[in-house]
């Protein structure tokens, strides 16, 4: 088998920095957003209704959650529009 069919080997190209440095810096200046977002979230819905701070944790965790579902399928989708590495 030569190494252009080997299939376990990521493919070869180059990097595109400006691509990889607008990734880097979307994925952190939305991800704080969305997870600062998501965690007051889940912090002010269970003490508007005094949950308790047991559930509150709970709350916070389950939005995090869900804001790092967000991010993680936010930044594939970038990544797709902005590929870092071109062949």
């Amino acid at each position: 088998m030569s190494a252009d069919t080997d299939s376990s080997r990521p493919p070869q190209g180059r990097i595109n920095w400006r691509n990889l440095l607008t990734l880097g810096s979307l994925t952190l200046l939305v991800g704080t957003e969305v997870m600062g977002a998501a965690i007051a979230g889940g912090w002010a819905i269970a003490g508007l209704l005094e949950l308790g701070t047991t559930i509150e944790y709970a709350f916070m965790a389950i939005f995090g959650l869900v804001g790092l579902w967000a991010m993680v399928t936010f930044v594939r989708s970038a990544h797709r529009v902005e590929p870092v590495v071109t062949r």
